[in-house]
Formats: C-alpha cells, structure tokens, sequence
C-alpha cells in the first residue's frame, strides 16, 4: 500500500477515536521484504511487564463485511485491537500481553474470497497480495517480535490464537495448518463446523477446509497430526446461536456444502457440532469442546472469562 496513503489513513482514524484504549496501538505498514503485504497492529497493554516472559496473542481480523474501502477494515480492525468487547483485547488486557491483529482486506470486488475465514478460494490464490496469507501472518508475527524485543520485552517465539464467527473459522484452520508455531487456540461462533484431522470421512475425499487431503499439495508438506492433537484448543459454540455460514457461497462452494449435510448434518446445531466433536474425541485431540446455554452468536463476559483462565493455565504449565 502506498506510504502516504496508508499514514493518511491512520492519521484519519486515530482523530477520530472516540474512546482512550487502556493501552499503546502500534500501526505497523506493509513491508513485502519482510513477507508481508497488509499492515497490522500491535496492542501494548499499558501494565504489560518487561521483567518476565510473554507471549503474543494473535486475532485475525473480521471486518463483517464485504467493502473495498480499506480504510474500513483498518477501523473495524482497530476496534479489535482496542476495545474490551471483542475476545483479543478483553483477554490481552486481562493477561497483560501483546496483541497482534492483522489488517487482510475482504474484497467486494471478490466477495466469494473469503479472506477472514481463510477459506478455500483465499488459500488458492497465486499472483496476488494475498498469495498465502496464513504465511504472512507468520511474518507479521516475526516482525511484532522484533519490534517489541527492540523495547526491551522478552516473548516467546509460539504464539496464542483467539478468533469468533469468521475469525474464529480462521482460528481453527490455522490450528491445522500450523499447530508447531501455536501455544494454544480459542475459537468460538464456528456455524457448527470444525475442520477435521483427516483425509476420509465414510470414504469421501476432505479437502481444506473440510480436512487433510491435500495438505502436501496445497501448503507444500503433510499434516502434522501429532502436533494439531497435542496443541490446547478451546472451542464453543451457543445453543442458541442461529449464525450458520454453511449454506452460503461465500463461505462454502456447493461441494463443500453438500458434503457438510451429508456427513456432518444440515442441522447446525445440536447435530453438526456434536458430530465434529465425536470427531475431535476419536483422534485423541486435546481440545475443551463447549456448548453455552442461553448464548446466540455472541461472546458473553463468563466465556472470555474462562479463555483468559484457559490461556493462563497453557501459559504457567
């Protein structure tokens, strides 16, 4: 993105703030010699300490809309970023640890290039700033490192990952894709579908991100399975959450659609979700599977409580 743009932008949005985050934000450009084509932020928590060793906390955006303003996905990104309403600054600021949120755009342009659910379509893109965006999330990560290192903070190289809805899709799907470079993962609002540690289900084919099958050409290596079963997850739903992207387009192609209802359910809710944790369970996976009564879509403060308690217990073992 162009620099004066881009700082015009930022200028923009920080006049505009309406609320004081209980924190230092850091806009952090684009820097393709680095392996990254978007910017990001980096939320510092104003009691986070520089004498004991930390560990990022990563969120993927979700702007939740389709828009070619990008000034838009900053905005909703930063809100992210710095308001206690959203998982990744509730639980940052609870835990005193940096947050990282990076700014993927989501293309009206391309509406079906579901970039904050790290969809099919996204992970197939070649020529394109958003080639692989599961990698330059990684680099954005190595670049957050050295530039809180460069402050005097000592962090970890493993990272957490929270995400909700999309993000929280997101959340899941990078769980698989790169379990080794996580300390533990939360996601919740997920329609009800989690990807699933294996190639075959009653003897049909799961692609990403249904499943494994074609991890070794799609990522270029195999699915570390031990690795994705031994990570700490954290997964939930509402049982009142009516939210299901599986029978929209942009969220699924029809293949994929079809092979959700017939082997997972059509019916989100109890049936979808109890069969991927019947799933889960079976390949040994070390994941916490909730339902939460009287909960929509929503992230209430009980949940993010019991993430913080969560991440905090993967911290300290």
């Amino acid at each position: 993105m162009n620099r004066i743009i881009f700082l015009t932008i930022v200028v923009l949005l920080i006049a505009g703030c309406s609320h004081k985050p209980k924190g230092e934000l850091l806009y952090m450009q684009p820097a393709q010699e680095a392996g990254f084509n978007f910017p990001y932020l980096i939320f510092i928590p104003k009691e986070m300490p520089q004498n004991q060793e930390l560990t990022m906390i990563v969120a993927p955006n979700n702007t939740g809309q389709v828009t070619d303003e990008f000034k838009k996905h900053i905005e909703k990104a930063r809100r992210q970023a710095t308001k206690p309403f959203y998982p990744g600054n509730y639980i940052a600021s609870k835990l005193n640890l940096p947050l990282l949120v990076p700014i993927f755009p989501r293309s009206r342009k391309e509406s079906r290039v579901y970039t904050h659910s790290l969809d099919r379509d996204v992970m197939l893109k070649k020529a394109s700033p958003l080639k692989r965006i599961d990698l330059q999330l990684l680099a954005m990560h190595e670049n957050a490192l050295d530039t809180l290192r460069k402050r005097g903070f000592n962090l970890k190289e493993k990272f957490l990952m929270v995400g909700f809805s999309a993000s929280g899709s997101f959340a899941n799907r990078f769980s698989l894709i790169h379990p080794e470079k996580l300390l533990a993962v939360a996601a919740g609002g997920l329609n009800g579908i989690l990807m699933l540690p294996e190639d075959t289900l009653r003897n049909q084919g799961l692609v990403y991100p249904l499943g494994t099958a074609d991890f070794d050409s799609l990522f270029n290596k195999p699915f570390n399975k031990q690795a994705f079963k031994s990570l700490p997850q954290f997964l939930y739903m509402g049982e009142l959450d009516d939210n299901d992207a599986a029978p929209y387009s942009d969220a699924y192609s029809e293949k994929e659609r079809q092979l959700i209802y017939k082997l997972l359910g059509k019916k989100m809710l109890p049936d979808r979700w109890n069969r991927c944790r019947e799933i889960y369970k079976s390949n040994g996976v070390n994941a916490v599977i909730r339902t939460y009564k009287n909960t929509a879509h929503e992230n209430p403060e009980a949940v993010k409580n019991e993430i913080v308690k969560f991440f905090r217990k993967t911290i300290t073992d």
